[in-house]
């Protein structure tokens, strides 16, 4: 089937109305949780191949981004491929000294979910999911001779290495849960797509083009692009059920080329309602179970509640001066740490720690003053000497001169 267009005006305008300060927030919210989800959540990312060119119906860009809206997919079991490709820095075994303390250090559990799902921030991993409604949800990650399992059942939450015959158990409250709990980063491509369909309007291209089989289901290529030069988002793809209009691909590539970011698909999928067993767990004898007693600690996209205390307050703090600089894809959020000084590089930093945080990043200057740019292939940031941070889906030189612009 031939590519269609709609107009790029009437397809923002049809499809979503928002403020403008809203649409802009919520363009830097897409590469914030893109990353956030690669990092430490459930993110569902492969590299999955399209095959076919199904006929379906004529749709304009308007209609299908209505049709997603309208999904009400709640029960599917299936197997996703993961591939994430931030181009984040290799840390030289500085990554098992951060997982350790993400588990608790050496008393952690190694089924605590907090740090065994960081290893989605790169590479490619095979998963088995399941979901049935609000409250019953399963991912298996699947490894060498070895499993690890995040289990969603009711007010219960369960994880379980089998490499380590450990176990992690946890409690929500059983209707925050049902409803969904505290709001939640993206964990499905329907998830991927609402997040970046946001940030539609006057400086983005939308059109469908054309069809493609995904995990042997029939579906539209939802295409957005920036029409600004300066985002280092090339475009990102959503390959949408045309029977169920649930997204089942997101794919986002970065402008300067080669492999995909972010891609997320299944590779098999079914709408059936899964066996209530799927979502049982009762831990295998001799396992050693930690018990989560920190009862408002988040748990991924399993229902928690968000984390409470004094690190989340002074967070909090720290971003009431949030500022959105520029406009469309080229927006970067601005703000103050209030710590009066960016981070320590030098002998302030504690000899080679100092050096190490230094090759990390690039040098730069200009009217803001002097600073250093952390980047990867989707998000770069700015922190200046005087403790600003600026932050966006831009490049490099474009993030200077918003920094420049709103000194």
């Amino acid at each position: 089937m031939a590519p269609y267009e709609s107009d790029d005006t009437t397809t923002a305008g049809e499809a979503e109305e928002p403020r403008a300060g809203r649409r802009r927030a919520a363009r830097y919210a897409v590469p914030v949780t893109v990353m956030g989800v690669a990092a430490a959540t459930i993110g569902l990312v492969p590299a999955l191949a399209d095959s076919g060119d199904p006929d379906l119906p004529d749709i304009t860009a308007a209609q299908l981004i209505e049709k997603i809206a309208q999904s009400d997919v709640e029960r599917l079991s299936g197997t996703v491929k993961i591939t994430t490709d931030l181009g984040l820095p290799d840390l030289g075994g500085l990554e098992s000294g951060l997982l350790s303390g993400a588990t608790g250090g050496e008393g952690g559990s190694s089924a605590d979910p907090s740090g065994r799902l960081t290893e989605l921030a790169s590479g490619t991993h095979t998963l088995r999911v399941a979901a049935d409604g609000p409250d019953r949800q399963k991912l298996s990650l699947l490894e060498n001779a070895a499993e690890y399992s995040l289990i969603h059942n009711g007010k219960d939450v369960w994880g379980y290495d089998s490499a380590s015959n450990e176990v992690y158990h946890a409690t929500v409250d059983e209707t925050d849960a049902k409803e969904g709990g505290a709001q939640q980063p993206p964990a499905t491509p329907k998830d991927f797509a609402e997040e970046a369909l946001k940030a539609v309007d006057d400086t983005t291209s939308v059109k469908v083009d054309g069809t493609a089989q995904v995990a042997g289901r029939d579906a539209y290529r939802l295409v957005v692009e920036p029409k600004q030069s300066g985002s280092t988002v090339g475009a990102v793809s959503i390959a949408v059920d045309g029977e169920t209009g649930m997204p089942l691909k997101f794919t986002l590539t970065p402008s300067s080329g080669g492999s995909a970011v972010v891609d997320v698909g299944f590779t098999k999928v079914s709408f059936d309602r899964p066996d209530a067993s799927t979502f049982e767990f009762t831990p295998p004898k001799g396992a050693k179970v930690t018990e989560d007693t920190e009862h408002d600690r988040g748990h991924g996209d399993f229902g928690g509640k968000p984390e409470r205390g004094p690190k989340s307050e002074d967070l909090a703090k720290g971003l009431d001066g949030l500022r959105m600089l520029g406009e469309g894809w080229n927006t970067v959020a601005a703000f103050d740490t209030g710590a009066g000084a960016g981070l320590p590089t030098g002998e302030e930093a504690g000899g080679d720690l100092g050096g190490f945080l230094g090759s990390l990043g690039d040098q730069v200057k200009g009217d803001f003053g002097k600073g250093t740019v952390f980047s990867t292939r989707l998000v770069n940031a700015l922190i200046t000497e005087d403790g600003k941070v600026y932050v966006g889906t831009v490049t490099k030189d474009a993030l200077v001169k918003a920094a420049e612009a709103g000194k």
